[in-house]
């Protein structure tokens, strides 16, 4: 995708827009949106930006660990609070608006947190292209009135990822991450230890080179997704006896590689409702 002219000028708006804000929190995740909204609050707000952080048992704690280690570094004050999501009632159901039900508690909970901070404003990350696809979460974000800067200022994915380059921050090549309970075919249950499950084996497929990945799981059966390019190298060698023996040990009870290959939210592939 073809980069905007005026980026750095795009980017000096985004942080005019935050620093009319006179205290802001900002939903850090650890990921390349939240990375770069979160460094333009700084930038914006100095020491009245805060950075909010939920731990949760759909989020790696490899994310968590390097959403920790970004804040040190750059000296961002972060807090960090944990939420069980399998407390959310229909959750673990795991239904299409799956995604609704857990964004509704998890703002509302950081809502109170930025309150107690006495920030008034709880900034997040959405961008221009998150409206492509169906993504029920953000008719959370909307009831809530959480403020998505990104996404007004009119940035996509590909610019926050080059004007990141241009800043220097780690995420701007940081693999595309969603949370571990996309991961379940719509009404399969969804529990802590399978959970786990996925969430090991995708870190075995990262420990093997395979950086853009997803383990989705159907019932007993776990199907690989991995960029077009990486498939040939999935079949070389051993390498695809050793994914099999891996994730046959964690508990699946079959290994599959789908032909398609990485697809963001290839879950909601046959949905009847959008929007």
């Amino acid at each position: 995708m073809e980069i905007k002219n005026g980026l750095e000028e795009k980017y000096g708006q985004l942080k005019d827009r935050i620093a009319s804000e006179e205290k802001a929190a900002v939903a850090f995740s650890g990921g390349v949106d939240s990375v770069f909204l979160l460094y333009a609050a700084r930038e914006a707000l100095g020491d009245r930006a805060l950075a909010l952080t939920v731990s949760l048992h759909a989020v790696p704690q490899k994310e968590l660990a390097e959403a920790k280690e970004f804040c040190r570094t750059y000296g961002i004050r972060q807090r960090i609070e944990y939420m069980d999501e399998f407390a959310v009632e229909g959750f673990a159901d795991n239904p299409p608006d799956r995604c609704y039900l857990c964004k509704k508690a998890l703002f509302t909970r950081m809502l109170a947190l930025a309150d107690e901070e006495g920030c008034p404003a709880l900034l997040e990350g959405s961008n221009l292209d998150d409206q492509g696809d169906y993504r029920p979460g953000l008719r959370a974000l909307r009831e809530l009135g959480i403020k998505s800067p990104l996404k007004d200022a009119g940035f996509t994915k590909a610019e926050i990822r080059e004007m990141s380059r241009r800043l220097g921050l780690p995420a701007w090549k940081k693999p595309s991450m969603a949370c571990l309970a996309s991961r379940f075919a719509y009404g399969e249950r969804i529990t802590p230890e399978k959970m786990t499950m996925v969430e090991q084996a995708e870190e075995y497929l990262s420990k093997l080179g395979f950086i853009q990945r997803r383990v989705r799981m159907h019932g007993g059966m776990a199907r690989i997704e991995l960029l077009q390019e990486d498939i040939p190298r999935m079949m070389e060698g051993e390498i695809y006896r050793r994914v099999q023996e891996r994730l046959s040990a964690l508990g699946f009870v079959y290994v599959t590689l789908d032909l398609n290959g990485f697809r963001s939210g290839s879950m909601n592939k046959g949905l009847e409702t959008h929007g």
